[in-house]
């Protein structure tokens, strides 16, 4: 019989903008240096720009030793990186990015948005990579809305979007290396999900917008949800209309040595990294 996960804590995000790009970030946040295998996430937006902006600020720079998965709620986001891979990404689409050994990319608005402005809202999620796939080739798949499945909840009055993993007997179209399950979840007041296949997993829940009920709490927006490493499965219910990232990871157990862009298991790793971009050596 399964059991539920209950909630530990919520952690706020807080504000940290990027010149002026709104951001809030909840993790890593004071007493929550990650939640393994997540990282980090970057919530920036919604925000309206206007004609003739300057745009999105994430000019080319290097990854190691993990994995960004960028969701774009609104707005557009070209992606060009060093592996040869470019793309412009809409509303409701998703960039995976491996970087594996090593990448340079760069997250820019399309010049048409800069010129004409209006309406962004962007999550980045870092996935962390086990120190055996670390060195991985660096990857990118980018998908449009219509590429991802949109599977009603069984009470109708939500949508799944599958991102990678199984749910309500279908497939996401990206295969994580390290079984990643993700999806963006929207929900009417009063409607619920349920996730099951999460045992010894950490889920990662983070409340876009509205307020939930999960694990025997609530949670507003803007909140990161820590649920116990306990139990098989997640039941949410929108308290009023709600937008939520939720996935759920197998915990990596290594250290984690992170400086910037880089992370991996020990500072002489990240020392190397340093010296390998500096030297050109990235994708």
């Amino acid at each position: 019989m399964s059991t539920l996960k209950t909630l530990k804590r919520l952690h706020a995000a807080y504000r940290d903008d990027i010149a002026d790009l709104t951001t809030r970030r909840p993790l890593p946040g004071p007493d929550l240096p990650q939640l393994s295998p997540f990282l980090f996430l970057n919530h920036h937006g919604p925000q309206v720009y206007p004609p003739n902006n300057s745009g999105l600020p994430f000019g080319p720079h290097p990854h190691r030793g993990f994995e960004t998965v960028t969701f774009i709620l609104e707005g557009e986001l070209t992606h060009a990186d060093s592996a040869g891979h470019e793309s412009v990404i809409k509303a409701g689409g998703v960039q995976w990015m491996t970087a594996g050994r090593g990448v340079v990319h760069s997250e820019l608005s399309p010049a048409d948005f800069r010129r004409r402005g209006g309406p962004l809202e962007i999550l980045q999620l870092w996935v962390n990579l086990p120190a055996r796939l670390k060195f991985a080739e660096p990857g990118y798949t980018g998908l449009q809305r219509d590429a991802i499945p949109a599977l009603p909840t069984p009470d109708g009055r939500g949508t799944v979007n599958l991102i990678s993993g199984s749910w309500g007997g279908a497939a996401g179209p990206i295969t994580s290396l390290t079984g990643v399950f993700m999806s963006t979840v929207t929900l009417s007041a009063g409607g619920s999900a349920r996730f099951d296949g999460a045992a010894g997993r950490t889920v990662f829940l983070y409340v876009v917008r509205g307020a939930l009920s999960v694990g025997g709490g609530t949670a507003p927006a803007h909140r990161l949800v820590e649920l116990s490493l306990e139990g098989d499965a997640v039941e949410i219910t929108a308290q009023q209309d709600a937008v939520l990232l939720f996935g759920h990871g197998e915990p990596i157990a290594e250290p984690v040595v992170a400086y910037g862009p880089f992370v991996m298991n020990t500072r002489e790793e990240i020392i190397a990294a340093i010296r390998d971009y500096q030297a050109g050596l990235f994708e």
